[in-house]
């Protein structure tokens, strides 16, 4: 019975995430055959598909200022996917030790304490992942929609097909055009180029939701084994070896921790570059929306500067916790009855200690700690470059 709850506990944490990155071909517990190769095949045309169609527009000059900044941002989206899907595929090794770490940290745990501490974490990660992903999909619906709504009103005040411009989901008019698709299934290309946004956008913040999961794990693992190190009983006997289980786990935490690091340092490097130029240019668009009186593009706007801010919190505020949790393991073993610890023993926890000096941190680009004070450097200098592009623009 206690197994099978635990089984349960572990498909409660890690289904959703399955079956969002399952059909791009990333869940890390996965079968790596031809079969998952295709379906990463696929998310990597979609991704690319993002960046191709919106690049040609831009090329061609058939698009305005308003649909420039579109497409800038849907170029940067596509292309964040596309380095994702591929990292993500190249260095699966990363993710796949640390997700089959955690499918026994589930079979093996043995107590309804740390049961609770896994599944708070557990839960968290649902919450803060789905609501990025429920975000990211209305963004998607909402650029898909919006062409087609404005298609019926001008076939109701009876504009010619000669007279009427073309918007699609995806900057593409000139692009299908170009191509020799019909106009007579303009509906059916917005529904596909929906589906195709969706996908790409999997890729990028699917795979987001990936890691941040684990971590998430990861910091609830540290978590529990703070409170053992806390409660840690220096009557009861074989101290040397309990203790060594503990730094043992210790390290093999740090290791999984320092995998999951390494993976992401070079791709938050480039989405921090691309949310930081973003913030400002979306922010700027909204700013022009409200002077014009255009609802629909302060609508847009206002929607999407929300998803680039709710991704940049998710990875600052969970990073800031991984290398919280990770430093108050030494705080953790001072509360212990480290007094009470033979003298070898006592001398073996300053080296524990000093590990917790230097905790394990998501980092971009290895030099750039990822966490709520990098957090808040990024809108201040978002912020402040907005302004003066809002006065330079005269806006």
């Amino acid at each position: 019975m206690a197994s099978e709850r635990w089984t349960n506990d572990f498909a409660y944490a890690m289904t959703p995430f399955k079956l969002i990155t399952w059909p791009i071909g990333v869940w890390p517990l996965q079968v790596y055959d031809i079969y998952s190769l295709l379906r990463c095949i696929l998310g990597t045309f979609c991704a690319s598909l993002v960046v191709i169609l919106p690049s040609m527009e831009i090329y061609m000059g058939c698009t305005d200022v308003e649909q420039n900044i579109d497409c800038l941002m849907i170029i940067c989206c596509g292309f964040l996917g596309a380095l994702k899907i591929t990292w993500f595929r190249i260095y699966a090794n990363s993710l796949i030790i640390n997700y089959n770490s955690a499918l026994n940290d589930y079979l093996t745990i043995d107590n309804t304490k740390d049961r609770d501490i896994m599944r708070k974490h557990a839960f968290v990660g649902r919450i803060l992942c789905s609501s990025l992903l429920i975000l990211t999909y209305c963004c998607c619906l909402i650029y898909g929609i919006i062409p087609i709504l404005n298609y019926d009103i001008s076939n109701r005040i009876n504009i010619t097909n000669e007279d009427m411009i073309l918007e699609y989901a995806l900057p593409s008019r000139c692009a299908l055009k170009y191509f020799n698709f019909p106009s007579s299934m303009y509906k059916i290309f917005c529904l596909i180029e929906t589906v195709v946004m969706i996908l790409a956008s999997t890729t990028n913040l699917g795979n987001d939701a990936l890691f941040l999961n684990i971590t998430l794990h990861i910091c609830g693992q540290v978590n529990i084994l703070r409170i053992r190190f806390i409660n840690f009983d220096v009557i009861s006997p074989r101290i040397y070896d309990r203790f060594n289980v503990l730094v043992e786990r210790h390290r093999y935490l740090i290791t999984l921790a320092r995998e999951l690091a390494n993976l992401i340092s070079f791709v938050l490097l480039i989405e921090l570059f691309i949310i930081s130029i973003l913030l400002c240019i979306m922010g700027f668009q909204f700013i022009y929306a409200l002077k014009i009186n255009n609802t629909v593009m302060m609508g847009k706007s206002l929607v999407v500067q929300m998803l680039f801010l709710t991704q940049l919190t998710l990875y600052s505020f969970i990073g800031n916790y991984l290398k919280s949790q990770m430093e108050e393991i030494g705080l953790s073993i001072y509360q212990s009855a480290w007094y009470s610890f033979p003298k070898k023993l006592a001398r073996n926890v300053i080296f524990i200690l000093l590990q917790t000096k230097y905790p394990v941190a998501l980092q971009a680009g290895n030099f750039i700690i990822v966490n709520l004070s990098t957090y808040v450097s990024i809108l201040k200098s978002s912020f402040s470059y907005l302004s003066v592009l809002r006065i330079i623009v005269g806006v």
